[in-house]
């Protein structure tokens, strides 16, 4: 049996703002197409203007008394708002909250990835959460916990700001990092295709171009090997001296 369809019956929602014979009022204060003050006039008056114009009457502030309405075309008008509002919601910046558990004793390679989970959110603008996490007796050396956020935020090289100071909270300790705008910076080096520069200085790597290295070497190599071509081998020399041997037995 078919599954019936669930229809959406809330009614639809209206566009409220009023427009040309929607605009019931006697009076209105009208502003031309290029902003300019037209006065209080009357709304058919008001109207007829618009139809001259090929625009429409717009009421803008109905909360003045009278309304204050504007000749514009509405169509035009509203698709414009319409796409300001997809790109600044499009420009908005959606920051989540991911969280980061630790031990106090935990191993130096565990603690390493999770530090590199750590890098990489804040790499992506989101905040993170670390938490500590005390068992037994544990509880009674909360300082361990707390050196080892410490740490955490030491080793994270200045891409992430404390926003919330280490606290504890019965087993656990939290501590909530944000990025910083080394981040940014980052991301515009990386978008540039260059190395970030560390505390102002060059990266060490940019300025070791390799290649005239290796062509130097490579044209080394053959100015080394072209003595050792050129010099007689072991058996040539062998066989020059064996004539100037027998010279003298002949004689």
């Amino acid at each position: 049996m078919p599954v019936p369809r669930r229809f959406d019956r809330r009614p639809p929602e209206r566009d409220t703002t009023r427009i040309n014979e929607r605009i019931r009022v006697p009076q209105v204060r009208l502003i031309g197409a290029d902003g300019e003050q037209l006065g209080i006039v009357d709304t058919p008056e008001a109207l007829k203007r618009a139809q001259d114009a090929d625009l429409d009457l717009v009421e803008v502030a109905p909360n003045n008394k009278p309304p204050v309405t504007r000749l514009l075309d509405y169509s035009k008008y509203k698709y414009e708002q319409e796409q300001k509002q997809k790109q600044a919601r499009k420009h908005q910046q959606q920051v989540n909250i991911r969280e980061i558990k630790l031990r106090p004793k935990i191993a130096t390679h565990d603690y390493e990835t999770k530090k590199g989970h750590v890098e990489r959110f804040l790499k992506h603008h989101d905040k993170v959460k670390v938490t500590i996490m005390f068992r037994g007796r544990e509880q009674a050396h909360p300082e361990r916990g707390r050196d080892l956020l410490q740490k955490l935020f030491e080793d994270l090289g200045g891409i992430a700001v404390i926003e919330s100071a280490p606290l504890q909270e019965g087993r656990n300790m939290s501590m909530l990092l944000a990025p910083s705008k080394e981040v940014d910076k980052l991301e515009a080096s990386a978008s540039d295709g260059e190395a970030p520069a560390v505390d102002g200085e060059a990266p060490a790597e940019a300025p070791a171009p390799e290649a005239p290295v290796d062509e130097a070497a490579s044209a080394e190599a053959p100015a080394a090997d072209a003595p050792a071509d050129d010099a007689p081998a072991p058996a040539d020399a062998a066989g020059d001296d064996a004539p100037a041997d027998s010279t003298p037995a002949d004689a």
